[in-house]
């Protein structure tokens, strides 16, 4: 009887493994057929927000193959390394796409997607990621709301940084009523991309050039 339990249990289990590694296989082998396809996909949605905050006309490289690794920086909130994309028009410096993060939102961090042209001016920003209250704080994202152009061709050079703050704190950026962390915490983010721009510009495309 002992040993009528023990074969039946041993059958079972090598019917297990046997499954387990039919379908372990299986799904490395869809895992690979379809991974060209979702690259592929991932490189066109990234390009098409790229298009949204700096138009094609304004560069002629591949700003995908152009990067530049960033490592963890204060000013730009990332805490691991990330990368900069750079754009050149006839091989000069046109621009730099920043990934920066708010860790000061109202319900989270925001990532932002942040352009900025080789002039300092802010070519568009996009948001990433948020957490913010529907209905509420997530008017800073372009699915909701146009509030996030407010940062259009913005810079240092142009708005004192006393001014990069929403109307409420004396700046001059708009905000909506109810929701003021989020703009403040957006607005400060940014403010920070450009002044990690202004610092490491040259080392940006430098880098991009090798």
């Amino acid at each position: 009887m002992a040993k009528t339990i023990i074969k039946h249990a041993l059958k079972t289990a090598v019917a297990m493994l046997a499954f387990a590694f039919i379908g372990t296989l299986l799904l490395a082998y869809v895992f690979i057929a379809t991974r060209p396809a979702i690259e592929a996909s991932e490189k066109e949605a990234r390009l098409a927000l790229f298009k949204q905050i700096l138009p094609a006309e304004n560069y002629d490289n591949d700003l995908l193959a152009a990067q530049v690794r960033i490592e963890p920086n204060d000013l730009l909130g990332n805490r691991l390394p990330n990368v900069a994309n750079i754009a050149t028009l006839q091989q000069k410096p046109a621009g730099v796409i920043l990934e920066a993060i708010a860790h000061d939102g109202y319900s989270g961090d925001i990532k932002l997607l942040i352009a900025i042209r080789a002039d300092g001016a802010i070519s568009g920003v996009r948001v990433l990621a948020h957490k913010e209250t529907p209905g509420l704080g997530d008017y800073i994202d372009i699915a909701h709301d146009n509030w996030i152009k407010w940062f259009d061709n913005e810079s240092i050079a142009k708005t004192p940084v006393e001014k990069w703050r929403v109307k409420k704190d004396g700046g001059q950026f708009d905000y909506m009523v109810g929701a003021t962390i989020t703009p403040r915490a957006v607005v400060k983010a940014v403010l920070k991309a450009l002044q990690y721009y202004e610092m490491n510009q040259q080392m940006l495309f430098a880098a991009s050039a090798q």
